[in-house]
């Protein structure tokens, strides 16, 4: 039988919280990942759009890659899809109040990433030819 001493305990302790740090982020990446979960997401947050609204929003993506991304955000509570009885059907695609608790995260990964791109820049430019 395994004696708890005072310094396995906090070593033990700091294990598991690190580990349900790691499941936590190994989560939010499950849910997120892709190239284009976020971008799409930041493209509703203006306002509710329309299925080829959106694929122009985002330039290059397929038609069938962007179905299956509006299915996977709608799954996890992210994006509406709502339909209207007008003739032709309308569909919009709006994100939810939910979405809005990633707007920290995406207002950080954009700073983020706009510095990142500027550290790329700038060391390549202080490369020599």
């Amino acid at each position: 039988m395994e004696e708890i001493t005072e310094t396995r305990l906090p070593n033990r302790l700091a294990r598991e919280v690190c580990q349900a740090s790691v499941g936590a982020v190994r989560d939010a990446l499950y849910v997120l990942s892709g190239k284009w979960k976020l971008p799409l997401i930041l493209a509703l947050s203006e306002g509710p759009l329309r299925f080829k609204d959106i694929q122009r929003a985002l330039g290059d993506i397929t038609p069938k890659i962007l179905s299956k991304e509006l299915k996977d955000l709608e799954m996890n509570e992210f994006v509406i899809r709502r339909v209207y009885d007008t003739t032709p059907v309308t569909v919009t695609y709006e994100i939810t109040p939910y979405s809005r608790s990633l707007d920290k995260v995406l207002s950080e990964l954009r700073l983020w990433g706009m510095q990142h791109r500027e550290r790329i820049i700038s060391s390549r430019r202080q490369q020599p030819a």
